[in-house]
């Protein structure tokens, strides 16, 4: 999946997934330093500019990503790139934090504009609400769509006045502190509904975002939100359908794209991270936004054309893996099988 998402967003890097099976959920700032200190102490050899550059995933932000690459200087008494997702004072991207959110809303877009539409006035279901969702939130808030539910842990929220300006500020700032649960949203804005233990899916919505966690879109859930008549389905989480949605949604010609297509732009935010390290230079705002938003478009024209079917369906996982592998492919038989 990893390999495919970094060869579908064109820039010159491989792709693998690993981590640790340390979380920093209900540890202190100083057990979290000094465990990503001792994973450097682990780990150090074997990355480098160009060797292997990590990134933040579920569990790892800016501030994991800022103590190991703390770690990861001192041991090699060098100032490089070698990780992205680090602070904007030591070497990070402007918009990396919400780049995959932001990408993923460029994708469904360009998804929309194939019918000739696009995501202005459509409603929105979005699951959780960590750095992915509230990217996503915000672009297509800005664009002038509806954001009507967010998730957590213990359930999820529907707001029919939409979840936008203040109310993501709000929600930031709960998160921040460490609280991960969205009930408290509800006592704050009254005119919402806090769902217990439930998922957003059965909302009736025109586009569905699951942006939390693997798995969490189930085949029942996929049936429940075809039966609404939802327009759209895109994965900004990774692999966030089961294999039954995804057959499901495949299966009654509803538009779905995979999560190694839609949450690319995270990857490729990192890789632009990159470029500015090499460069020693800093990108504004704007123009990291730009070059995303043109890789996108380009991830969604590689989709179209190897996922066109006879009939007009687009289907986005064919078109992502054909895609994803070509690249591969050519680059391994251009440099010989070894």
């Amino acid at each position: 999946e990893q390999t495919f998402k970094n060869a579908l967003t064109t820039l010159p890097m491989g792709g693998g997934k690993g981590g640790s099976d340390f979380s920093p959920r209900g540890k202190s700032d100083r057990e979290i330093m000094r465990f990503c200190q001792a994973f450097m102490l682990g780990l150090w050899k074997n990355l480098g500019p160009d060797r292997d550059v990590p990134a933040g995933d579920i569990g790892v932000g800016g501030r994991e990503v800022g103590y190991m690459y703390g770690m990861y200087k001192k041991l090699i008494n060098e100032c490089t790139g070698t990780f992205t997702g680090k602070g904007l004072d030591f070497g990070g991207s402007r918009i990396r934090p919400e780049a995959t959110g932001f990408g993923a809303i460029y994708f469904v877009n360009d998804m929309l504009a194939r019918k000739g539409e696009t995501i202005k006035d459509k409603k929105v279901a979005i699951s959780g609400f960590g750095n992915v969702a509230w990217g996503a939130a915000l672009k297509a808030t800005e664009l002038g769509a509806k954001v009507v539910t967010i998730s957590g842990p213990d359930g999820y929220v529907y707001d029919p006045d939409g979840i936008s300006g203040d109310k993501i500020e709000y929600m930031l700032e709960l998160r921040a502190s460490g609280n991960d649960v969205v009930e408290p949203y509800v006592e704050r804005y009254p005119n919402a509904t806090f769902f217990p233990g439930r998922k957003p899916w059965e909302q009736k919505v025109d586009i569905a975002l699951p942006c939390a966690t693997q798995n969490e879109l189930n085949g029942d859930d996929a049936k429940q939100l075809v039966d609404n008549n939802v327009e759209l389905v895109a994965e900004v989480s990774n692999m966030g359908c089961t294999p039954e949605a995804i057959d499901h949604f495949i299966e009654t010609r509803t538009i779905y794209a995979p999560g190694k297509a839609v949450n690319a732009g995270g990857v490729a935010t990192s890789g632009l991270e990159m470029s500015q390290n090499a460069m020693h230079l800093t990108w504004s705002a704007e123009e990291v936004d730009q070059k995303l938003h043109g890789i996108m478009d380009d991830i969604h024209e590689q989709c179209v054309k190897y996922g066109t079917q006879p009939d007009g369906y687009i289907n986005y996982m064919k078109g992502a893996n054909i895609a994803g592998f070509m690249k591969v492919a050519n680059a391994m038989m251009g440099q010989g099988i070894i």
